[in-house]
């Protein structure tokens, strides 16, 4: 291929001689001398080995190669400009926002300091945060819709890289006045008899615990089941009952009693999964790096 020996600013100056109708004016609004613009425009016509302006004393013209050659220009500067715009789109959206997928647990009780750092470091990042059961952020993750995810679900995803973190066990949230509040550990014996609440067989959670639970001799029968830890929590704190929660998905702060279950217990392991062979920008590979390594720091 011939090396090209013009350039768009030469382009430019054409498409501004015609749509200005002079030398005068388009130097004037490409901000060039007229002898500069003469000179961009003979280096075109050089390049092309044609002339594109008849001259006069009155008037410039196209000649006709120049009509034929000013349409291709004219084409050529809106497909760069098209093309601008659409590399600007796609930097905006793909490095200008980072999308987390994640468990409720750790979006209420560990991402926010996690976020204020972030912001702090990258302050023209748009932060998406999408709290979803465990499901729903494994297919967020699969289909690309989110950028990483924080999930105890992916270990045997096909297609799926899950890099596993913490291993947190399963206690017995309860109010500090509850009668097994007390206690140094639980058998599922001891939380039988009393109401009993639990997350819903759509969570990945539930299966854990029904197979945990499966070898008792009595096994607790919950009369309310909700569809996250975080709402099962707030109804034990109101008093309605007892339930056993990964322990990550407790509260900070106030209120409730985490009483280790007896035995071995049972047990979940947390990670950060993110599509095979996905690629971060900058901005997702920072986050997702400050919240491995703020999770690896509670083991």
């Amino acid at each position: 291929m011939n090396q090209l020996r013009f350039d768009l600013g030469d382009l430019q100056a054409m498409v501004a001689v015609v749509d200005k109708g002079g030398f005068r004016a388009a130097a004037s609004a490409l901000h060039l001398s007229q002898p500069a613009l003469s000179r961009r425009i003979a280096k075109l016509e050089e390049a092309l080995n044609v002339q594109l302006f008849e001259r006069t004393t009155r008037r410039v013209a196209l000649t006709l190669v120049g009509r034929e050659f000013f349409a291709r220009a004219v084409e050529i500067l809106d497909n760069v400009e098209r093309s601008l715009h659409k590399i600007s789109d796609i930097s905006l959206t793909h490095f200008g926002q980072v999308t987390i997928a994640c468990v409720p647990s750790v979006a209420h009780n560990f991402l926010p300091p996690i976020l204020q750092r972030f912001n702090a470091a990258l302050p023209g990042i748009r932060i998406r945060v999408a709290d979803e059961g465990a499901h729903d952020v494994l297919n967020l993750v699969a289909r690309g819709d989110a950028d990483f995810g924080v999930n105890f679900l992916g270990a045997s995803e096909a297609g799926i890289d899950f890099e596993p973190i913490i291993r947190e066990q399963f206690v017995l949230a309860c109010l500090p006045g509850h009668p097994l509040a007390a206690r140094e550990t639980v058998s599922w014996d001891d939380i039988s008899g009393y109401p009993y609440m639990t997350v819903a067989k759509s969570s990945g959670n539930r299966k854990v615990l029904d197979e945990a639970m499966a070898p008792a001799e009595r096994r607790p029968q919950s009369y309310i089941e909700v569809r996250h830890v975080s709402t099962l929590l707030e109804l034990v704190a109101s008093g309605l009952g007892i339930a056993v929660v990964p322990q990550l998905s407790m509260p900070a702060r106030g209120g409730l009693r985490a009483v280790p279950l007896a035995g071995s217990g049972i047990e979940r392991t947390l990670g950060v999964i993110r599509r095979t062979g996905r690629v971060f920008a900058p901005a997702a590979q920072h986050l997702y790096e400050e919240i491995k390594a703020t999770l690896a720091a509670l083991q």
